[in-house]
């Protein structure tokens, strides 16, 4: 006789699925975090990239730790918001991998030519900012793919799995 409310959380179905997105979540944060630390600096896009990953950490952790205990209404809401940020994620990580490639013009803040100064004051102002790291350029490619490539293809994978989630919650 099997009863699903029995079953131990880690057998449920929406529980695993939203473990598996709590996870992948939480070693991509950490693999950027090191990145990061190691001097690869991140674009503006990069940055934004990572948003679906921060929401869903936390939303996929309750999921997967209170399994079948949440109201299946907060459960389903749970999943959809997962599906929703991640398909978010690999539309900004496709959109990013195609300036990378030059499909199309990326922000006009981290990509194409910058303004040339007027004068040497302008020069010397300009000196003192910060370096904008570039959209249009991938920082590193992981078996030919950009980390922009590459977010697009997880992203898509973690909107399959929160989408299984939703499905069976």
């Amino acid at each position: 006789m099997s009863d699903i409310s029995r079953a131990p959380a880690w057998r449920d179905g929406p529980a695993l699925a939203a473990g598996g997105v709590a996870l992948a979540s939480f070693l991509t944060i950490a693999a950027v975090w090191t990145l990061q630390a190691r001097g690869y600096t991140p674009c503006e896009l990069c940055l934004k990239e990572r948003v679906p990953f921060y929401i869903g950490l936390p939303v996929a952790a309750l999921l997967a730790v209170l399994g079948r205990r949440l109201p299946r209404g907060a459960s389903r809401a749970g999943f959809a918001l997962l599906a929703l940020a991640f398909a978010a994620g690999a539309a900004l990580g496709a959109y990013h991998a195609g300036v990378e490639w030059h499909l199309w013009a990326g922000p006009t803040g981290c990509s194409g030519a910058a303004d040339a100064p007027s004068d040497v004051a302008d020069l010397l102002k300009a000196l003192d900012h910060v370096n904008v790291v570039r959209c249009d350029e991938a920082a590193l490619a992981v078996l030919g793919l950009s980390l922009a490539a590459w977010n697009a293809l997880l992203s898509a994978a973690l909107a399959i799995l929160a989408i299984l989630g939703l499905r069976r919650a």
